[in-house]
């Protein structure tokens, strides 16, 4: 979004607030709420399944599941209370709520969006040590080390997001923001270079260089079971089992494949524009920006997908949830 420039007609009405600008056709905005609310509503009960899959079932309490259960309720959060407004906010290209309501939804915005991916960091973390150190996995990746990285995942963003939002750190210093929001009606996803550096290397690439760095390890140690239970074989209860290994490891990496695809594929264009725009004077198309930014939600609407139908007892679950079977004994 340009924000360099400056209507002298606005500065000469500073407190009037003007009407938002309708100039989207009729059928394109509503094309725009049918495909972000379908959005909206995939990421709220997709999300609300694994909630209450693992909160009902005790079968499926498990260090691994609990961390899925917190990054659930995360993107649960985003998508009922992040999106709605977003969606407006997108569609009208203008912001009905007033300028309080801005910063308290920029600044949950913000904060949901790097919980989650602080959540699958501390997944990526946990499947390491399942992976790479089973003997020691029960041990070190306890009920009561999940209750901590979950607490991280939560607070660290949390600090940081209304840290920055309420004091306005990520917009000082640059010129015509405050018209935009007073005089246009806008709230504007904007930080400056400080802040824009800051968020590009503490909240995606520091989390995704260790994503990928795990990943990468956790397939080259599969592969390297694969071969070492290949040589093993012997008799053919053995090459049953190599068998059913390679099958899970192939599983795996095709799981691992699909996660980190689709996290880059969702997150890497937002935070590129975020880190580059303040450096070529807000010159970014606010529609680009806006589609960016619902990229990045839609990585909460894939991770119920992933983390969630990829698994058998998630699948299992959901038909009791939908046949009403969890009220039975």
């Amino acid at each position: 979004m340009n924000i360099t420039f400056l209507n002298p007609v606005c500065l000469q009405y500073e407190n009037v607030s003007f009407l938002c600008p309708a100039d989207r056709p009729i059928i394109v905005r509503i094309g725009m709420y049918m495909f972000l609310a379908s959005c909206m509503v995939i990421t709220v009960l997709g999300n609300l399944g694994i909630i209450i899959s693992i909160s009902h079932f005790k079968e499926l309490y498990s260090p691994t599941n609990f961390l899925i259960l917190s990054m659930a309720a995360t993107d649960f959060f985003l998508g009922l209370i992040i999106m709605p407004y977003s969606m407006v906010r997108s569609v009208e290209r203008c912001w009905y709520f007033g300028k309080m309501f801005c910063k308290i939804h920029y600044s949950f915005d913000l904060m949901l969006s790097v919980i989650s991916i602080f959540h699958l960091c501390s997944i990526a973390i946990d499947r390491f040590y399942a992976v790479c150190d089973p003997l020691h996995y029960p041990i070190k990746i306890t009920i009561s080390v999940i209750k901590k990285m979950i607490f991280v995942c939560w607070s660290v963003p949390a600090i940081f997001a209304f840290g920055v939002v309420i004091t306005n750190s990520h917009v000082s210093g640059i010129i015509g923001y405050e018209i935009l929001v007073e005089c246009f009606n806008l709230c504007p996803i904007t930080f400056n270079k400080l802040w824009s550096v800051v968020m590009f290397f503490v909240c995606f690439f520091a989390p995704g260089s260790v994503m990928v760095g795990i990943y990468v390890k956790i397939f080259i140690v599969s592969q390297r079971h694969a071969k070492i239970l290949e040589r093993a074989t012997g008799n053919m209860a053995d090459q049953v089992t190599s068998q059913i290994s390679k099958q899970r490891d192939r599983k795996a990496a095709k799981t691992l494949g699909i996660v980190m695809g689709v996290f880059i594929s969702c997150w890497l264009p937002v935070f590129i524009t975020i880190l580059v725009d303040p450096f070529l004077n807000f010159s970014t198309p606010e529609v680009l920006f806006d589609a960016l930014n619902w990229l990045g939600y839609i990585n909460s609407t894939c991770n119920p997908l992933i983390y969630g139908f990829f698994y058998p007892w998630f699948r299992k679950a959901l038909r009791h949830i939908l046949f009403c079977k969890i009220f039975q004994e």
